[in-house]
C-alpha cells in the first residue's frame, strides 16, 4: 500500500525552455539552477523531442507533454517561454 501522506521530493534542477521563433533552430533550453550534468541531459532529450518542431505544429503539443513528465520523473521544474500569442 501506498503512503498517502508521502511528502513530495525538493526539485533538483529548473529549466527554462524557450521558442526561439520560426527560423531553425527553434528552440533552447536554460538552466536555471542544479546540477549541470543533469540540465544537459535534459536540454539533449528535449531537443531531440522539439529541433524540428515550431511551437504550431500538432507534435510540438505531444512532445511537450512527454517532455514534462520526463521533467516530472527527474524532479526538474520548468518553465515554457513561448512567446507573446501562445501560453501552455
Amino acid at each position: 500500500m501506498s503512503d498517502i501522506n508521502a511528502t513530495p521530493e525538493a526539485p533538483r534542477a529548473h529549466a527554462r525552455i524557450v521558442y526561439l521563433g520560426p527560423v531553425a533552430p527553434h528552440w533552447e533550453v536554460y538552466g536555471d539552477y542544479g546540477d549541470q550534468a543533469l540540465i544537459d541531459e535534459f536540454r539533449t532529450r528535449v531537443l531531440a523531442r522539439l529541433v524540428l518542431l515550431t511551437r504550431d505544429d500538432p507534435q510540438f503539443r505531444r512532445n511537450s507533454e512527454r517532455i514534462a513528465r520526463d521533467a516530472e520523473r527527474e524532479l526538474i521544474t520548468i518553465e515554457w517561454d513561448l512567446g507573446d500569442s501562445v501560453k501552455l
